[in-house]
């Protein structure tokens, strides 16, 4: 069979690949958090017909001659850019702007956000959506008590409230996980990430120290899809899925070429 028919059918399956990622960018266009995906490719082994050759005294020297045997999927990289800011004047909503994300805990685990859309649960923990608790600098639960009259959110992550006397009240300070390479974490569904071995973890701290980013209350990071980069790079799928089914339909008819010589 003609190497080149197996060449189209790889780089089809890559294609392919890369509009599954692209549908998922666009789907999560407006996900408060969502960080996009981009695929990258690389070549297969290609097949020596002829080695390369050194000089000698008669004659230069010969490149080798190979032949690729198409292409394979590389990397599917999460890219961790900085989202738009929208403004919702929630003081629950809380927007990053820098490095860092949030610390969560639920069921006996650990997940990582950059999605800032929190509530207050029954007892006046500050939740996600799925009731995982934020964290403080203690690895313990942000609580807001039920007298309290209003509260707010500074930009180093201190959550003040007024108690029922009036007086200003500390619950506690927001915790930021800081990693060398976010594009390591582990994508868990619901705005969630997971350490891995490759994230490098180094920690929580506070909010404006070390790198970390600043909190901005009233406002959340939306989405770092870009439409129009997403729709180019669909064509550009598109067009090279289309090849490669050329390759195949070409193949096709020389070897139907091929069965046709002897009638």
């Amino acid at each position: 069979m003609l190497r080149s028919m197996y060449s189209g059918i790889s780089g089809m399956k890559g294609f392919q690949t890369k509009l599954d990622v692209i549908g998922n960018n666009i789907a999560n266009v407006n996900t408060s958090g969502f960080k996009k995906g981009r695929v990258t490719f690389q070549d297969m082994m290609s097949q020596t017909t002829a080695g390369a050759q050194g000089p000698t005294a008669g004659r230069g020297g010969v490149n080798p001659s190979q032949v690729g045997l198409g292409s394979q999927l590389g990397s599917i990289d999460n890219i961790h850019t900085q989202g738009f800011r929208q403004t919702t004047n929630n003081p629950l909503d809380l927007a990053l702007e820098g490095d860092g994300m949030f610390v969560l805990e639920g069921n006996g685990t650990t997940y990582y956000t950059r999605a800032g859309n929190f509530y207050l649960d029954d007892n006046g923990a500050i939740v996600n959506a799925d009731g995982y608790y934020l964290q403080d600098m203690n690895n313990e639960a942000i609580t807001i008590p039920e007298d309290a009259k209003s509260f707010s959110i500074q930009s180093d992550g201190t959550v003040s409230y007024i108690n029922a006397d009036g007086e200003s009240q500390e619950a506690g300070q927001i915790a930021l996980a800081n990693f060398s390479n976010p594009a390591g974490l582990e994508k868990a569904g619901s705005n969630l990430f997971l350490t891995s071995e490759n994230a490098g973890y180094n920690g929580i701290t506070t909010p404006e120290t070390e790198g970390t980013a600043s909190i901005v209350s009233g406002a959340l990071e939306m989405s770092n899809v870009d439409l129009s980069e997403e729709f180019t790079e669909m064509i550009t799928a598109q067009r090279g899925f289309q090849a490669n089914t050329r390759i195949i339909t070409t193949s096709d008819e020389i070897l139907q070429e091929l069965v046709n010589l002897k009638r």
